[in-house]
């Protein structure tokens, strides 16, 4: 989402990933995917149709019995059961959708790679972030790293505005 924001709102100075995908111009989600062993979110990804217009789409969940290993495995069981209940589907169509600027090209940028992560492969998180030029900081963590350890997320946004401001 920031690779094309950062793009296309002025005010972006610099992006920092936190467990996430930092895509390249016109790379889908899945087709980065595909490049890396499977992780747990895979086979936990539970499927819905919804009315779209005169046909239907499909939008994702994670199953709720599954959430804790596939999402947020370093936070207590109750926690995770919490964030199961509250999630939101995501559209699959964001899948396939591709940026058509990378704001990582023009914008400093730090990743947090979560080396536990069981929805985006740690290895595609690293090798993203490596090939985005961005500051890596790895934390032994879940996809919910920014829950689990969010001093370590807060220390890493902080060091991105220290560094962008020590530029002006």
């Amino acid at each position: 989402m920031i690779t094309q924001a950062g793009v296309d709102a002025p005010n972006v100075v610099g992006l920092v990933y936190v467990a996430a995908f930092v895509p390249d111009v016109n790379e889908p989600l899945g087709a980065i995917n595909a490049r890396y062993p499977d992780v747990a979110l895979g086979s936990a990804l539970r499927t819905l149709e919804f009315p779209a217009g005169e046909s239907t789409a499909a939008e994702g969940y994670i199953d709720h019995a599954a959430f804790h290993a596939a999402f947020a495995a370093d936070l207590p069981v109750e926690q995770a059961r919490t964030m199961a209940a509250a999630q939101r589907p995501v559209a699959l169509v964001a899948f396939d959708g591709v940026v058509t600027e990378a704001a990582w090209k023009s914008l400093p940028s730090w990743a947090i790679v979560a080396s536990g992560d069981q929805a985006i492969h740690p290895d595609a998180e690293r090798d993203m972030a490596t090939r985005a030029g961005a500051r890596v900081v790895e934390i032994d963590a879940s996809h919910a790293v920014a829950v689990s350890r969010p001093h370590a997320v807060a220390a890493t946004i902080l060091d991105a505005v220290t560094a962008i401001e020590q530029q002006d």
